[in-house]
């Protein structure tokens, strides 16, 4: 195995054009062609977590956190990114961030916060918009089902519950080749009309390079006509946080005592009470203060998030509870994600988990 075998497995659970663009995503450190002598997984790359790699013998190491975030316009070891970044380059190991990309997926982080507290009925809090891509194009009638299939095989006319979708018109196409054209219809310089069907379909923003490559293979022309656009249409399976119900309501001290067992948090903070029950919950990995807002319009009983600042608590408006459980509580399952991921996709070579705790905050 290669490190690039590794990164294909991770971009099918959460495929990079869904990261933020904020973000830093991706392989940081490494060559993708790189033979792997070992794996290991962990929420942030530290120094120890360096050591461990070598330890292990892991040549490449999968990071939740990407260790590189701003831009560095040096590498003397003066911070702890760069004595990250030097230890490892020293040693020759890779390094691959995931974030943003594996928060934003449907089966990804918030969906694994949701799972620790047994929600159920999930769904994404704040659908991310511009992911969703549209593809028209213009086939001679009798290609017309050749080129549709291939579109359909790829991953194009998927919407909801529902596969195989497109719209079809029939009309007649125009066209003249010039003296270097080499027309599957007619000959040069032959004004041609033909029986053409428009084809659309819709698909995932990340398969766009899969989709334009079965249309270029099953499309008879030499010079394909197409359009490819951005729908609007917000994509309900892809976005930031989720929200899902408990199975029975309960009072808001039980379940602050829930929270705190479930997540295996030592302190939490939260807002003023509300003497209310609560059934219904939206969580967010991470810092989640800009999700307050969706939260309540989503009619939340309670928001669990992290890193909430003394104003944020304000916001709650006594609409809903906000629970801050911390940045590293609301995301520790995650290391455990992605290693039940790659097993399932690496089935002979060890994924390690990373034993280091890597919780900067320490509580009294």
């Amino acid at each position: 195995m290669i490190v690039q075998d590794v990164i294909t497995h991770l971009e099918t659970l959460a495929p990079l054009p869904y990261a933020e663009e904020f973000d830093n995503v991706g392989l940081l450190v490494g060559h993708k062609t790189t033979k792997l002598t070992g794996l290991l997984v962990t929420l942030d790359t530290l120094e120890e977590v360096v050591d461990e790699a070598i330890e292990n013998q892991c040549n490449l190491i999968v990071s939740f956190h990407p260790i590189i975030f701003k831009g560095l316009k040096k590498i003397t070891g003066n911070t702890y990114v760069e004595r990250v970044l030097l230890k490892a380059i020293e040693h020759k190991i890779a390094i691959y961030a995931i974030h943003t990309a594996l928060d934003n997926v449907f089966e990804g982080s918030n969906s694994g916060l949701c799972d620790l507290l047994g929600l159920k009925n999930k769904a994404i809090l704040i659908p991310q918009a511009g992911t969703i891509k549209q593809l028209t194009t213009y086939v001679p009638k009798k290609n017309a089902d050749a080129v549709r299939t291939a579109l359909f095989t790829s991953g194009a006319g998927s919407i909801g519950n529902y596969t195989n979708c497109s719209y079809n018109s029939d009309g007649t196409g125009t066209f003249k080749g010039n003296e270097h054209s080499n027309p599957v219809i007619g000959a040069k310089h032959d004004f041609q009309k033909v029986s053409e069907t428009k084809i659309t379909v819709s698909f995932a923003k990340h398969i766009e390079n899969d989709i334009l490559k079965a249309l270029f293979s099953s499309h008879p022309y030499e010079e394909v006509a197409y359009e490819v656009v951005t729908l609007e249409n917000k994509n309900q399976h892809i976005g930031m946080g989720m929200i899902g119900q408990l199975e029975q309501p309960m009072d808001e001290i039980s379940f602050l005592k829930f929270v705190k067992t479930r997540l295996n948090c030592s302190s939490i903070r939260h807002s003023v009470l509300l003497e209310s029950s609560i059934q219904k919950i939206a969580v967010l990995g991470g810092s989640g203060s800009f999700a307050i807002e969706a939260a309540k319009a989503a009619d939340a009983d309670a928001f669990i998030t992290a890193d909430l600042k003394y104003h944020d608590f304000f916001s709650a408006e006594n609409k809903l509870i906000l629970v801050d459980v911390g940045h590293y509580e609301s995301e520790q399952h995650i290391k455990n994600i992605l290693v039940a991921h790659l097993k399932k996709k690496i089935t002979n070579f060890a994924v390690l988990l990373s034993k280091i705790n890597t919780n900067p905050v320490t509580y009294k």
